[in-house]
């Protein structure tokens, strides 16, 4: 696909049949207008960081040296050099850095509204309703870094502004891969619950992220990045469903599992879906211990 001038102003450019067939079910490429913005400069980067950091530090995350590709982000060191710093450092580094909610600065606003339009356009307004926030994540990442093996909440929309990298991109509905207890695991109590299986990696697609493309990560899809010997930097631009939608029956049926059943998947009951929602936004707590009243209701049938 080529951007016309006429198609400057919009944010991505999707092949549409693609889009409708694809969306939110499996990956697909797309290009996009943000790769010559000056927003997402490196200059401008370090100013972004150093404000994030000072106004919203939860918004702001770096590390170093991730080595293996099913390490837990635990796992990976700490930078001890002030963001501004590791940024400048980058060549250096092998820092992986995350700047959250880049959209509540003005500048970055009309971004994440175009782009939202833009979704729209192709989904059908109803999608709107069961949409919770739409967010800009920023990554910068070093030289050759590895983004580690993982499944996210949000509907993404990888946008590549620098540098290289290859994603290598799982099919979310092979139970190989990934199965439902972590998925389960995943909503419920550990976001780094997807395990990486290295004896299934030929079942990965891999894609080149280039400067003007970019791609799309439906909910729940496994992947796993290789940067290439150039600084990166990416913008994610993404939505959150609301809980109702798909986690809240993913923690029902974690605490169904606790008891020693074996839950149906969702998707699979539309009744017993509704019934997982309707106990979870009840007042079922997110962690390890469900109340006991949820746990009594599952006892009697619901799976």
């Amino acid at each position: 696909m080529n951007v016309s001038q006429a198609e400057e102003t919009r944010v991505s450019i999707f092949d549409n049949n693609i889009f409708r067939e694809k969306f939110n079910r499996k990956w697909f490429d797309f290009e996009h207008t943000l790769a010559a913005n000056p927003l997402f400069s490196l200059e401008r980067l370090v100013a972004l960081a150093k404000l994030t950091a000072k106004l919203r530090p939860h918004d702001l995350y770096f590390d170093k040296g991730a080595s293996r590709i099913g390490q837990r982000w635990n796992e990976t060191p700490a930078c001890d050099l002030p963001i501004e710093e590791t940024i400048r450092k980058l060549e250096q580094e092998g820092a992986w850095i995350v700047m959250k909610h880049a959209e509540l600065d003005p500048a970055y606003e009309s971004i994440i509204h175009r782009t939202m339009s833009e979704v729209l356009e192709l989904t059908g307004r109803e999608m709107e309703r069961k949409v919770k926030f739409a967010e800009i994540i920023l990554f910068v990442t070093s030289p050759k870094r590895l983004t580690t093996y993982h499944i996210d909440r949000e509907c993404n929309f990888a946008a590549q502004i620098r540098g290289n990298k290859t994603i290598y991109m799982f099919d979310r509905e092979d139970r190989d891969v990934l199965t439902e207890p972590e998925i389960e695991r995943f909503w419920a109590v550990d976001n780094n619950a997807a395990v990486y299986k290295p004896h299934l990696q030929d079942r990965a697609e891999a894609f080149l992220l280039r400067p003007g493309n970019g791609i799309h990560i439906p909910v729940n899809c496994p992947h796993w990045l290789q940067n290439h010997d150039n600084v990166s930097i990416t913008a994610s631009l993404n939505f959150k469903f609301k809980d109702a939608v798909l986690g809240n029956v993913y923690r029902a049926n974690h605490a169904i599992r606790k008891l020693g059943i074996n839950p149906l998947p969702p998707g699979r009951s539309a009744s017993r879906d509704a019934v997982k929602r309707v106990l979870l936004g009840a007042g079922m707590a997110v962690s390890n211990a469900a109340p006991n009243w949820v746990l009594d209701r599952f006892k009697h049938g619901i799976r």
